[in-house]
């Protein structure tokens, strides 16, 4: 750890120099500097907050940032191995080296921004209104690391200048004591920030005010300081006066593709981005479905049910609700984010070999040992499917019979050399963080109703319906519902679990999937839907049983279990052995 959080001058000057292309504000050259007081002057403060935006891409699997695997870390998305899910346990531990990653990238994140904001700080009051906004920007970045490693660790070691050896002591701060700290902090950077930064990918006011949001949020859940409605009211502030600012985008799935995201109504609701690129050197990540019949990789992970049967039926009913619902055809009537998020049995994927110029199809299929693809041609032609004859991991072998639609729909250039940008905040989660700071605080007014239902209209979604209205239980419900549906595999359900105190619930059960190959789903009866009743948490947070009908499904990860220790993560044993102070006495 202290390697992770001391960086002298030099060692920030070699990363500055040395960024590789990855976007039009980190594609400038630098100038050259002195050394000294090279962060007291307006170009090397730029140059200085031009070198931490490239300490988010920071992967945890296969060229994929933290924002699209955290996600995985809960029941709602499925590791490759049986039984190895960090989210259920499974390897749950310092030893973790998932869970090193995480800390240290995040608290490399941290000790970059405090070099500039330490370096600037004597003479920013004297510099150019520009000068004060990359200031600004340095202290976004450096509550952005903060907050996401409080919402994994709980309390950790806070630090807001330049630590050298002879100083470190590494105790762990009280989370009170940081997000109090964070929401001031975030309020007098907003203040230097435009509404929208002139150059896409940095942060500004919009981002600023949507994270003392999620940090409200966090520590309203959490009761942080026995203040849950102060801070509950600070996440509804802040959101409030994103709203109006910006707008969401017409269409749900241009938002997570290459053609999509040049849309200037997609680039309104996507307030901050983790930027790629599809010139010169190209910056790529590996979202895509990757599943072996298209002979790329093989999946390492999947969605899990407990997200597939989450999503309503288009009439706005549960699908044990709902008389759309069809065991026998489960992607039917359903809310269309369902489609856009998740890919299933008969569904028709659409992909490229190359960059745009050779589209191709596949029937995705998990039950027969061939399947049809397209063209050879210009003609469907019926060829081996990988997913079911093959050893490798695919979502017949290590998933519940669903792949990634997300980030996944893209017909300009090969899924697992992506250059789509990656979203760290849209203005979708600033509405529903709005609705659900509301209803927490039990103000059940239009501007709430409003909110989510502008959220649900663009989905193609029915309004709140007026049985909700009035009733708190029944808008918690629904919100929560809402985040997932909306912001699944966005990292934001990480911390959302952890805040709604249901990982008990939703690791009570095994893994249960599709249906085995010698039922399949035109054996299902009309009775085999799960059941969100079992008691009120299960009904209000939307978690299904499968008890009933579970002998006719795929179960993986019988050993799934959840003990409360696990809401926070341990600290990594590698800091631990550097400084015992550390140490988490729950594990």
């Amino acid at each position: 750890m202290k390697k992770t959080l001391i960086y002298s001058l030099s060692v920030v000057l070699l990363v500055i120099m040395g960024l590789s292309s990855c976007s039009d504000f980190l594609d400038q050259k630098n100038p050259s500097y002195d050394a000294k007081g090279f962060y007291a002057t307006e170009a090397g403060l730029k140059e200085g907050v031009t070198g931490i935006y490239p300490l988010l891409y920071f992967d945890m699997n296969w060229s994929v940032p933290a924002c699209i695997v955290l996600d995985h870390y809960t029941a709602y998305g499925l590791e490759q191995d049986e039984n190895n899910s960090i989210g259920a346990g499974g390897t749950l531990n310092p030893d973790n080296g998932k869970i090193q990653t995480f800390w240290t990238g995040e608290y490399q994140i941290a000790a970059r921004a405090n070099s500039v904001i330490y370096g600037a700080k004597d003479a920013i009051e004297g510099m150019s209104s520009d000068a004060k906004q990359y200031y600004a920007e340095a202290r976004v970045l450096r509550a952005y690391a903060y907050y996401n490693l409080i919402s994994a660790f709980g309390d950790v070691p806070f630090f807001t200048a330049p630590v050298t050896t002879d100083q470190y002591k590494a105790e762990r701060t009280p989370k009170g004591d940081i997000v109090d700290f964070l929401i001031k902090d975030l309020n007098d950077a907003a203040e230097a920030l435009p509404w929208t930064s002139s150059q896409r990918g940095r942060v500004d006011k919009a981002v600023a005010y949507g994270l003392i949001a999620r940090i409200g949020l966090f520590s309203g859940s959490f009761n942080v300081n026995n203040k849950a409605n102060e801070y509950f009211k600070i996440a509804a502030d802040a959101a409030e006066k994103v709203i109006g600012k910006r707008q969401l985008a017409q269409n749900f799935s241009d938002l997570f593709n290459l053609t999509g995201q040049a849309k200037s109504d997609v680039r309104n609701e996507l307030l901050w981005e983790l930027m790629y690129s599809t010139s010169g050197i190209k910056k790529l990540h590996t979202v895509g479905y990757g599943h072996s019949s298209r002979n790329y990789a093989s999946s390492v992970r999947f969605p899990s049910s407990l997200i597939a049967d989450t999503y309503e039926c288009i009439d706005g009913k549960r699908i044990d609700e709902s008389p759309l619902y069809d065991p026998k055809h489960p992607t039917l009537n359903r809310d269309p984010r369902f489609n856009a998020t998740l890919a299933g049995h008969g569904d028709t994927i659409n992909y490229t070999n190359t960059d745009g110029n050779n589209p191709q199809k596949l029937i995705l299929n998990i039950y027969e040992d061939k399947t049809r693809f397209y063209p050879r041609k210009n003609a469907w032609y019926t060829a081996q499917n990988v997913d079911v004859t093959t050893t490798s991991p695919s979502l017949v072998n290590n998933g519940v019979g669903y792949l990634w639609r997300k980030y996944s729909d893209e017909n300009t250039e090969q899924l697992m050399s992506s250059s789509s940008n990656l979203i760290l905040m849209r203005y979708a989660e600033i509405l529903l963080s709005y609705a659900e700071a509301k209803i927490e605080l039990n103000e059940l007014d239009d501007s709430a109703y409003l909110a989510i239902n502008e959220v649900r209209k663009r989905a193609g979604m029915p309004e709140i319906s007026t049985d909700r209205k009035g009733d708190q239980s029944k808008m918690r419900q629904l919100v929560r519902r809402e985040r997932k549906a909306e912001l699944v595999l966005e990292g934001l359900l990480f911390v959302d679990v952890r805040r709604w105190g249901i990982s008990d619930m939703l690791n009570e059960h095994p893994s249960y999937g599709q249906p085995k190959s010698e039922i399949r789903y035109e054996g299902l009866e009309s009775s085999d839907i799960p059941n969100f009743k079992t008691d009120e948490r299960h009904d209000l947070n939307d978690i299904p049983s499968y008890e009933i009908y579970k002998d006719k499904l795929r179960v993986r990860d019988k050993n799934r279990y959840w003990d409360s220790k696990f809401t926070w993560w341990p600290i990594p044993r590698l800091e631990t052995d550097r400084d015992p102070n550390l140490t988490n006495p729950d594990y």
